[in-house]
């Protein structure tokens, strides 16, 4: 299927490694335009250089952190200034923030600030112009709003969901989609590395919980983000869809 990507300008954030490489390649290869933001500048570089190799034009790079103060209005000054306007925001960055207790007030508020502000931020910044133009695609990649435990992450997950499906009422008349992708298990460096590391650990949690059989790839979510970036898929709006083989046993 011809996704009629080609030419799009496309932000990833937290595109240094992981799910946001990944998101990145993908569109890469369906003719993006691509701007990559994190914080880890060695490894942007990294993934901006593999994008080229492969005969892709070389993402614009940005190292900033998504959750310092102007780093949306930063990132509106750069991408306007290179390619003059945005089609796709990828909400990529964030992270899981278990607690051994219930937690600081300042481990709270920098998991909100991370797993939620920091995303409405860079989604307000740029919508104006996508309404302008009548065409926006915003994807925000979430995680699990069920507490199995206290994660300071898990509540601005939810905060995601119902905002973005605000938004999506709001600028859906102008031809903007808003959707969220909540992960389950795929490979990445907090899953291998800090929630589930060590092969016996990762065999033992699919066994017992994921139908697939396995734990998933970054391009399974991947492809999905490609498609919900398409002008092809202008009647998904609003929507919640979860990537994890199987695992969540709710039908909501």
């Amino acid at each position: 299927m011809e996704l009629q990507l080609a030419g799009r300008v496309a932000l990833v954030t937290g595109a240094s490694i992981g799910l946001g490489a990944s998101i990145a390649e993908h569109l890469a290869a369906e003719g993006c335009r691509l701007v990559l933001l994190a914080r880890r500048e060695k490894l942007l570089e990294a993934v901006a250089n593999a994008i080229a190799g492969q005969g892709h034009e070389r993402p614009m790079v940005i190292v900033d952190d998504v959750t310092s103060e102007g780093a949306a209005d930063r990132a509106v000054a750069l991408i306007e200034g290179r390619f003059g306007h945005l089609d796709i925001l990828i909400n990529n960055a964030g992270g899981s923030r278990p607690m051994r207790d219930l937690g600081t007030e300042a481990e709270w508020e920098e998991a909100m600030l991370l797993n939620f502000t920091a995303g409405r931020r860079f989604a307000q910044a740029f919508v104006p112009g996508m309404r302008a133009r009548k065409f926006g695609r915003i994807i925000n990649i979430t995680g699990a709003d069920e507490p199995a435990g206290v994660n300071a992450a898990v509540p601005p997950n939810g905060a995601v969901h119902i905002w973005a499906k605000s938004l999506s009422r709001e600028v859906g008349g102008d031809g903007v989609t808003v959707n969220c992708i909540p992960p389950g298990r795929i490979h990445s460096e907090q899953i291998d590395e800090r929630l589930m590391p060590g092969e016996a650990q990762q065999r033992a949690w699919v066994e017992a919980n994921c139908p697939a059989g396995y734990i998933g790839e970054p391009e399974d979510l991947s492809v999905l983000v490609a498609f919900l970036c398409s002008p092809r898929a202008r009647y998904i709006n609003g929507q919640v869809i979860h990537v994890d083989g199987g695992a969540r046993r709710y039908s909501h």
